[in-house]
């Protein structure tokens, strides 16, 4: 029996994390029908089949999941080997891919980007932005961008932005036509738009000061996936509209937008990016992460930056 290739055999580990073979295409940049090839000739040279594949979902077999355990460390020794030798050049080289939520791309990443693609040209930048929580190492993610509650037991956090806060916001038509809310109770009276998750799930509104936390489940004429519709609806007038003070900047700078209930809405810390701790880290995660570190940036509101490269988040109490 031939022996499988390296590459072949990375093909088959990219597919059975991300549970397809668009998805993987998509995360290593090749095309589909090359990554099925290449799964073709591994299950041909192994003799055995090692993926299941319908219309709707590709899963491993039994055989599949145990070769995938097996190959998961040891590919991961020979990526973190071959990085090595990006000691050895003046400037990092390689694709990093990250996987943020979408406010975070929108928002956050814009300042940082251009400043980092130019101090390391030899870099690829690749961001999936996505409000879903997927694992992002086994999808096959260099690191993931994700807020304090949302941080994966046992990694590495590093401060991304500085601390952000929610505002509440409507047109001042809206207003004067409804009039203004003084306590977040108020809340309850008026339209509001509300935003779903991916997931389907939509969240509550929450509000503090001096203590006191206080959560309101609105109601409104709209609920949406998309930040943009909500706030062409709010400044329409179609109702108040909860959201990152980064979204709505433009629209109150601009005077489309006035916000309510600001003393209630403290800012809170900012996002993280955060990875798992190994000994080998990619030449160009490593170059991201002295980036962030040179910059100096505190995402807590708080606490002080603890010492080191980032803060390793503790497993839960059992």
């Amino acid at each position: 029996m031939a022996e499988p290739s390296l590459a072949d055999l990375d093909a088959f580990t990219a597919v059975a994390r991300a549970r397809g073979f668009r998805g993987a295409a998509t995360l290593r940049g090749v095309s589909a029908s090359s990554l099925s090839e290449a799964v073709r000739r591994l299950e041909e040279r192994l003799g055995v089949r090692l993926l299941n594949r319908t219309t709707r979902s590709v899963t491993p077999t039994e055989a599949g999941q145990r070769l995938l355990e097996r190959l998961t460390p040891v590919l991961s020794e020979v990526a973190g080997a071959l990085d090595a030798v990006n000691q050895f050049r003046d400037s990092p080289t390689g694709t990093l891919r990250l996987n943020v939520p979408t406010v975070v791309a929108r928002i956050v990443l814009p300042a940082l980007v251009a400043d980092f693609l130019k101090l390391h040209p030899a870099i690829t930048l690749e961001v999936t932005a996505e409000d879903s929580f997927v694992d992002v190492l086994a999808a096959g993610f260099d690191a993931g961008v994700r807020y304090d509650e949302r941080l994966e037991k046992d990694m590495i956090a590093v401060p991304l932005g500085g601390p952000q806060r929610f505002v509440v916001v409507g047109s001042p038509a809206y207003f004067a036509a409804h009039g203004r809310p003084t306590h977040p109770r108020d809340v309850l009276a008026h339209a509001c738009i509300r935003h779903r998750f991916a997931s389907g799930t939509s969240y509550n509104w929450e509000f503090e000061k001096d203590g006191e936390v206080i959560r309101v489940s609105p109601e409104g004429p709209l609920i949406t996936t998309s930040g943009d519709l909500e706030l062409r609806a709010a400044e329409a007038g179609v109702g108040l509209l909860a959201t990152f003070e980064g979204f709505a900047a433009e629209g109150i700078a601009a005077g489309r937008l006035q916000t309510v209930l600001d003393d209630w809405l403290p800012p809170f810390s900012g996002p993280y990016l955060y990875y798992p701790s190994r000994r080998h880290m990619p030449g160009p995660l490593r170059a991201f992460v002295d980036f962030l570190k040179a910059r100096k940036i505190d995402a807590r509101v708080k606490n002080p930056l603890p010492e080191g490269e980032g803060f390793m988040r503790p497993a839960p109490p059992r």
